[in-house]
């Protein structure tokens, strides 16, 4: 668990509203939940609700009137129908935030749980998700327990990047034009909508010999670093060398190019 930086000084002067950290979901959800059933209103960006809603028709739909194509779109085996129940029922299911909604290996790095007072206030303000079913959500919005992959594809249906993109890209290069995004996720969500000029981040490996290869499953878990590193900090990044700098004192090794960044942990 990386170090909260509650007492550190600011980095350079704060030019943006904040920084955003822009996350990938994950397939686990943890289930249940405390809160209403989902209301399209009450999450943000509302422009993306018309195609939030009919994704969200679409599915209860489709998991209510055929399992076998179903598992097909969805990419499951039958041992996986509870994914299936869940989406039948996401419009009458309980609902959690968004960012305690997820689980596993990034955001068990991220640990958002354990953060208190103004950091978790960070978090709150700092984090978003790229989501196959919703778009793009904030760290409150409250949402139920679904499954829906970016490559997910809905009988009859054009794929889910081809849809999302006339809608999101305009949502997310608004939000790039006051605010500096550290974009984490992963390729087949970030093709939902690109977003030129964020900074990136990826992950190598590398051995004694210096050989270098590329980190796949572990690096969600070095992206939560980076994620918490970011939301615990006081200081309000403006470009990548500002990101690079907050990892760093967080204890991750980081080479940046442009708007580019590496982490590079020993093998």
């Amino acid at each position: 668990m990386a170090p909260d930086h509650d007492a550190e000084p600011m980095v350079g002067s704060a030019t943006l509203c904040a920084v955003i950290v822009l996350l990938p979901p994950s397939e686990t959800k943890r289930a249940g939940g405390d809160g209403p059933p989902l209301k399209l209103e009450a999450l943000h960006s509302p422009e993306l609700n018309p195609l939030r809603g009919d994704l969200v028709d679409e599915l209860v739909a489709l998991s209510s009137a055929d399992r076998a194509a179903c598992r097909r779109a969805l990419g499951i085996t039958a041992a996986q129908d509870g994914e299936i129940d869940r989406n039948a029922a996401l419009l009458t299911s309980a609902t959690l935030p968004a960012i305690h909604r997820y689980t596993g290996v990034l955001y068990d790095a991220l640990d958002v749980g354990s953060l208190r007072g103004t950091a978790a206030a960070r978090a709150t303000a700092r984090l978003a998700v790229g989501s196959a079913l919703f778009g793009l959500l904030r760290a409150d919005d409250p949402i139920p327990a679904y499954r829906l992959s970016a490559g997910s594809k809905l009988p009859g249906r054009p794929t889910l990047a081809a849809r999302w993109r006339p809608v999101l890209e305009p949502v997310l290069a608004r939000i790039a034009a006051g605010e500096l995004v550290v974009d984490l996720r992963s390729g087949s969500y970030a093709a939902l909508g690109r977003l030129p000029g964020a900074v990136t981040v990826d992950v190598v490996s590398e051995n004694a010999a210096g050989k270098r290869t590329v980190v796949s499953h572990f690096n969600k878990a070095h992206k939560g670093r980076l994620a918490r590193a970011l939301v615990s900090s006081r200081a309000e990044p403006d470009d990548a060398g500002k990101v690079a700098a907050i990892a760093r004192r967080a204890g991750m090794q980081v080479e940046r190019s442009g708007d580019d960044l590496t982490i590079v942990v020993t093998a």
